[in-house]
């Protein structure tokens, strides 16, 4: 399993100079990481600096987002970083500071990744000078803001420089009031150790449940299962609304009755897909939420817990 660390952030917070720092550490310590990248614009302005780091394998998504319109080329990216090297001990996921965290973590909740990527956590760098100044922000934009902090797993409490030290205290205690689960470190150019990251996003895993702990503990994790048979799409449907509102995402192949491959099945927010599939994709589903793992599986029998 090849552990994945995505960085968010506000545009301009800090991000690139946390992910320069961080492959530096890595590479002190004789691991070989490996980026994506995710940029606003068409150029990739960000991405030159991580080529200059040199030997660093790197993919970029330019002038799109990392969320679930543009999950099929996050998926593709990430396919070709596995294929093309394997060799990597640390996969370092960058998204554009427009980014929605939630969306971009469940860009990376792919099945085809299930048993290969450990998701880690989010890393979000929060501009202290900004966080002060957010109200001159525009409501949509502040919001956007916000929210990148409210879903951190850890925080950085960036550019603590250009305050005071009463500026840093009231930055420092209105991010944990915001965000109670996430640790907070002040931070200058956004330096901190990497082992830090580590140890402070170590996961916890119980039975086949992934839960990313930190501070309080967040509970947003995700469980894969697989089928031992093929399924109708009404009954996959009925056990679809039978679930819990607390059940954000799931995608995954899903072997319906009748049909020789899988089909390609998404939920988001109420909504159900399906697409068909024109290759033989290994049947299973990944379910992302919170509580999930109080959910009865045992009542639908085509699932079984994978082991």
């Amino acid at each position: 399993m090849i552990d994945v660390y995505l960085f968010s952030g506000f545009l301009g917070s800090g991000k690139t100079s946390l992910l320069l720092h961080t492959i530096a550490q890595l590479k002190e310590q004789g691991k070989k990481p490996a980026v994506l990248m995710n940029e606003f614009g068409a150029l990739p302005f960000d991405s030159d600096a991580v080529e200059g780091e040199g030997g660093v394998p790197l993919k970029e998504l330019l002038d799109g987002c990392i969320c679930c319109t543009g999950s099929e080329k996050t998926e593709a990216q990430l396919q070709g970083l596995l294929e093309e090297n394997d060799d990597i001990d640390v996969i370092l996921i960058e998204t554009t500071g427009a980014a929605h965290p939630v969306e971009a973590l469940d860009a990376i909740y792919s099945p085809l990744f299930a048993d290969r990527l450990n998701i880690k956590g989010i890393i979000t760098v929060a501009d202290s000078k900004r966080w002060l100044e957010r109200d001159k922000l525009s409501p949509q934009v502040r919001a956007l803001f916000m929210e990148q902090i409210r879903h951190a797993h850890l925080l950085l409490a960036n550019k603590v420089d250009l305050l005071t030290e009463e500026e840093v205290a009231k930055v420092t205690f209105e991010l944990a009031s915001f965000n109670e689960s996430a640790p907070i470190i002040q931070t200058v150019g956004a330096k901190v150790g990497f082992s830090f990251i580590e140890k402070t996003l170590s996961s916890s895993e119980k039975g086949t449940d992934k839960q990313i702990i930190s501070g309080k503990g967040l509970p947003l994790s995700s469980k894969l299962l697989t089928f031992t048979d093929s399924v109708t799409k009404e009954e996959f449907e009925n056990w679809v609304k039978s679930l819990p509102d607390t059940v954000y995402r799931m995608k995954g192949y899903v072997p319906i009755s009748g049909y020789k491959n899988p089909f390609m099945f998404q939920y988001a927010y109420g909504m159900v897909n399906w697409l068909p599939e024109y290759v033989k994709m290994e049947a299973c589903l990944v379910i992302i939420g919170e509580g999930i793992e109080s959910i009865n599986y045992e009542v639908v029998n085509p699932f079984s817990d994978e082991n």
